[in-house]
């Protein structure tokens, strides 16, 4: 079988299927993928995910592992039509490889586990692909597996992803039994020998006959519903015919009406051919999907997927590796050559592309030139990032780059040597470019330098990666809360001379403070309307003190709220009003005013009673309605309080408000409580004192 379905390749736009396969996590993508390359003739050795033999899943942690972590390409040829593969990752930590995959992908494969149906990670990357409008078809695998039953499978397909689906072939065998499918269009069996590449056709075995002609008349009777043409056709003839149906599948596959559906075992190489004539069948190539849009100068532009028109490509990855950058394009429109210079159009800059490379995973073919509709990879692109458009510089064009996720889940990072320190900076900057969702700040407050990503063992994996590939031993922490200080209850009349003289011009100021917790009156508002933090006034009358003297009073008492009398921590919500104060005709200066508004202010507060605060976030939870008691038992145990709630289509938005201390680890949690299907969205509203540190008057440090 393996040597007589490939041919040479035909129209170079028609003959295209940009695919990717999306799935939960361990429901067989990468073994399929594994078995569609060995099927083509692309490889000649069929790899394990448990031997660490894999094609696409050849990163280190990825074997180590045993799951797919970097989305990985690769390219084939079936029956005449070039298959440019995407691998992408199953695990919720990395759905923002699978986001930037979908946006340059026509088509896609959702495999889904023959014994756990439609699993959480199936429903993300599910809702994803509607996003991007990209048709499916479904693969439902591991039929040999012990409790293994398409129909149920197919019944959590329609029921969670509110989907109509199009079983197309019905198994031969259950579980260990399972040998082959009834293709229900052509109404033949096709049987795969046990230890064997080779398959075999024939007639539909005599005990499987009435159920394959009841399950045939199901499919005709589902399509009919749906598609105009097999409607009339099934009301003039009873039936539809072969030809009928396959127009239609295709049809409702690329509106999103339908969804076709196959089965397989993929670990024992039963399906996959089946699997990839249905993919060339139904999915469509570049010239079937709508035309790519982009702005230029402010308007919206279409480009047609035309190897004469304009070029224009979307970068969706960049990668390092021990020889080079390497940058990834769906090329959308035009033709471009190794050595043209192209344009970002976004940065405004001109690039020079040095070599193009069809991509086998970690393999790489160098070719001449790339068209409308490939995607490759190319070397020489020095500063163009994940979402860049290129284009011809004469015809520049903008396209929309992948919606990058807001990470929810943080660490602190160190290089555990001062000396490392240069070198560690650059690889969490090389870390960040190869991945958006990857967020680095130094945080001005505590210091640390803090790595956020979308989950737990996102992080785990970006550390690791810095490890071995840049040879730094890292310093893994919990991030610090930037804590706040304020004014329970403050002083009157505290009066503050500065005095200083060692020759020449001396130093005087003499002020007398009132402090006082900040309270919503008028004038206790920013400029922007906002609640105010600190808010001065002067009382002063007769002009004992002037008016450029009073300025530089309230400058020193903002200096003096970086460090509070707790614990070093900025101070906020207080009013400090100068009420008093004398000058000194020589010695007097917007200096010693300013030392003087600084030093009265530390010794207020330390007279004063200071409580510590700490941040606070608001907190959205989306979970479904059978998980929201353990929702909201963590919340609180996590010291939040609800604040209300909504019923959106069998999902709960919680809303509440919760310390910031408390949320490190919350991803984890919500997951593991509700099975994967829960998000969460954060916001900071402000500051509420911590539990258990009861105002007391301060102490002089």
């Amino acid at each position: 079988m393996r040597t007589n379905l490939h041919r040479h390749l035909t129209d170079p736009l028609t003959g295209v299927r940009n695919l990717g396969i999306l799935a939960h996590v361990d429901a067989g993508k990468t073994t399929i993928t594994e078995r569609i390359l060995y099927v083509t003739g692309a490889t000649y050795k069929r790899g394990e995910v448990h031997d660490g033999t894999t094609v696409t899943d050849f990163d280190s942690q990825e074997r180590d592992r045993g799951i797919t972590i970097f989305a990985a390409a690769v390219s084939c040829v079936w029956d005449g039509h070039r298959i440019n593969l995407i691998d992408t990752p199953g695990h919720v930590d990395f759905s923002d490889e699978v986001e930037r995959s979908l946006r340059v992908l026509d088509g896609a494969i959702a495999v889904f586990d023959g014994v756990a149906g439609v699993e959480p990670q199936s429903e993300s990357v599910w809702r994803q692909a509607d996003r991007y409008g990209v048709p499916r078809i479904a693969f439902v695998n591991k039929l040999d597996r012990a409790g293994a039953d398409l129909d149920t499978v197919v019944e959590s397909i329609r029921e969670r992803l509110r989907v109509a689906t199009l079983v197309v072939q019905m198994p031969i065998g259950r579980e260990d039994g399972f040998t082959g499918v009834v293709d229900l269009l052509r109404m033949r069996s096709v049987i795969w020998a046990d230890g064997r590449d080779t398959f075999t056709e024939g007639p539909v075995p005599d005990d499987l006959r009435d159920e394959a002609h009841r399950r045939r008349r199901q499919l005709e009777e589902a399509v009919a519903e749906l598609h105009p043409i097999a409607l009339e056709e099934f009301c003039a003839e009873s039936a539809i015919s072969a030809r009928t149906l396959a127009a239609a599948l295709r049809d409702l596959t690329g509106t999103g009406e339908g969804l076709v559906v196959l089965c397989g075992s993929a670990y024992r190489n039963r399906g996959i051919e089946p699997l990839l004539d249905a993919a060339v069948s139904y999915l469509p190539s570049p010239l079937d999907v709508p035309a790519v849009r982009g702005v230029q100068d402010g308007a919206v532009q279409e480009r047609a997927a035309d190897p004469a028109a304009p070029f224009a490509a979307l970068v969706f990855k960049v990668s390092s590796t021990a020889t080079g950058r390497l940058t990834y394009l769906r090329v959308y429109s035009g033709t471009v050559q190794r050595g043209e210079t192209v344009l970002d159009a976004g940065a405004r800059r001109t690039e020079r592309i040095g070599r193009i490379l069809r991509v086998q995973a970690e393999r790489h073919t160098e070719v001449d030139r790339a068209v409308a509709g490939d995607i490759v990879a190319v070397v020489g692109l020095k500063a163009a990032r994940t979402g860049a458009t290129l284009c011809v510089p004469s015809a520049p064009l903008v396209f929309e780059p992948p919606a990058a996720a807001d990470p929810v889940v943080s660490v602190a990072v160190e290089a555990r040597r001062s000396t490392d320190a240069d070198r560690f900076a650059s690889a969490l900057a090389r870390l960040a470019e190869e991945d958006p969702s990857l967020a680095v700040r130094t945080d001005p407050e505590t210091g640390q330098t803090v790595l956020s990503g979308m989950g737990e063992l996102h992080l785990e994996v970006a550390v690791e990666k810095i490890r071995r590939t840049h040879g730094l031993d890292v310093d893994v922490g919990r991030p610090q809360v930037a804590h706040r200080e304020t004014v329970v209850r403050g002083v009157s009349g505290l009066l503050y001379r500065h005095v200083k003289q060692d020759g020449g011009a001396g130093q005087f100021a003499h002020v007398v403070l009132d402090v006082a917790p900040l309270d919503a009156s008028p004038d206790a508002a920013c400029d922007d309307g906002g609640a105010a933090e600190f808010v001065f006034r002067s009382a002063v009358v007769g002009g004992r003190v002037p008016r450029e003297y009073v300025r530089a009073v309230e400058a020193g008492c903002r200096d003096a709220l970086a460090d509070g009398p707790l614990g070093g921590h900025p101070v906020t919500g207080l009013r400090v009003t100068l009420t008093d104060g004398a000058t000194h005709p020589k010695d007097s200066s917007e200096m010693a005013f300013r030392t003087a508004g600084r030093l009265a202010l530390r010794e207020a507060l330390r007279a004063s009673t200071m409580a510590l605060l700490e941040p606070l976030a608001e907190v959205t939870v989306t979970v479904p309605d059978d998980a929201v008691g353990g929702v909201l038992g963590d919340l609180s145990a996590r010291r939040g309080q609800v604040s209300g709630s909504t019923v959106r289509a069998g999902t709960v938005v919680i809303t509440a408000t919760v310390p910031l201390a408390e949320m490190f680890g919350y991803a984890s949690r919500l997951r593991s409580r509700t099975h994967g299907r829960g998000t969460f969205t954060t916001r900071a509203v402000g500051y509420a004192p911590v539990p258990g540190t009861a105002p007391t008057g301060t102490q002089p440090r």
